[in-house]
């Protein structure tokens, strides 16, 4: 009894330096978690910060030839060195807005379909073919939309647009013009494909998080299904689908090769929506590797400049509105 007592007392004696050494392991070990990821965090800041000094310095060359010009002209002539970018601007914009106006409503329906009336037997298939959307390479869309979706639309739709809104005065102007088949209404209908796997997948996921006791309670008011998705689904759900949108639109605003496809690559403005045009990112892409001398290549980078400064404003205007919509549910 005696020897065991001294063993226990030796061994309460000697346990504190071993929790103190255990202690200060953890201490190293948690401060050294801290610092990676703070360095992290700071690297994303320092990152950003190189990628907008570089554009800035590159453009700065154009920005003082051309001054407002450069933003507010649409001519873009290499060989006597003047250059607008309204033209590109114009594009990416355009292209952008019947991207969203088309993938928006078909996301949200579709993912409303997939959450409340597709029987379960089919969600997993077609959640599958939308991941399968999303993975496809741009490139393989630009080329598809060459070669297999603007000569359709050449045969079919364009021509049947010109012919229903030809006697409409305003949209007579929209779809003015021969049907080539490429054009910005292409290019904003492959975006649109493009753009829909990521607005119906994360519409998807913020329904399916929506409390089943919620729509159960619609449910047994007597609400229909149009009722409690209107009335309980969306708002509920709203952070998160407008969330998915701004995403949909920054890959739309930025996309390049399928837009290059099937875009035509004209620096003009036309009124019609079936002409040729350019886009931002599709103008870089095709004369970056030709740009001759320091003028060209500057304005290309201030091309450049712009789309981020395009991107950044979208984002930050989603961001604000998402810090009202929780400000108000909150």
């Amino acid at each position: 009894m005696v020897d065991l007592a001294l063993r226990d007392a030796s061994a309460a004696v000697s346990s504190p330096p071993d929790r103190l050494r255990l202690l200060g392991r953890l201490r190293l070990i948690d401060g050294s978690f801290r610092t990676i990821t703070f360095a992290a965090a700071v690297s994303v800041l320092v990152i950003l910060g190189g990628v907008i000094v570089a554009l800035i310095e590159g453009a700065l060359p154009a920005l003082q030839a051309f001054g407002l010009d450069f933003l507010t002209t649409s001519r873009w002539n290499p060989v006597t060195e003047k250059f607008g970018a309204l033209a590109p601007i114009y594009g990416t914009l355009v292209t952008s807005l019947i991207a969203m106006t088309i993938a928006v409503p078909f996301g949200i329906l579709i993912a409303m379909f997939l959450t409340e009336l597709c029987p379960m037997w089919l969600r997993r298939p077609i959640g599958i073919a939308i991941e399968l959307l999303a993975g496809i390479p741009s490139i393989i869309y630009g080329i598809w939309g060459l070669f297999v979706f603007a000569p359709f639309l050449q045969h079919t739709l364009q021509p049947a647009l010109i012919d229903l809104f030809g006697p409409v005065p305003i949209l007579s102007t929209l779809f003015a013009g021969p049907p080539y088949g490429i054009g910005v209404l292409t290019a904003g209908l492959i975006l649109a494909i493009m753009v829909l796997p990521f607005v119906t997948s994360i519409s998807r996921d913020v329904f399916e998080a929506v409390p089943p006791v919620l729509k159960e309670a619609a449910y047994g008011l007597g609400c229909t299904t149009w009722e409690v998705f209107r009335h309980v689904v969306i708002p509920f759900a709203r952070v998160g689908v407008t969330g998915g949108v701004m995403l949909g639109l920054g890959r739309a605003l930025g996309e390049t090769m399928a837009v290059t496809f099937v875009i035509g690559n004209a620096h003009r403005i036309s009124g019609s929506l079936l002409a040729p045009g350019t886009t931002i990112s599709a103008t870089i892409a095709n004369e970056f590797t030709e740009a001759l001398g320091d003028l060209y290549t500057s304005s290309l980078v201030a091309l450049g400049l712009i789309l981020f400064v395009i991107t950044f404003v979208v984002l930050a205007i989603a961001r604000y509105m998402l810090m009202r919509i929780e400000r108000k549910i909150g």
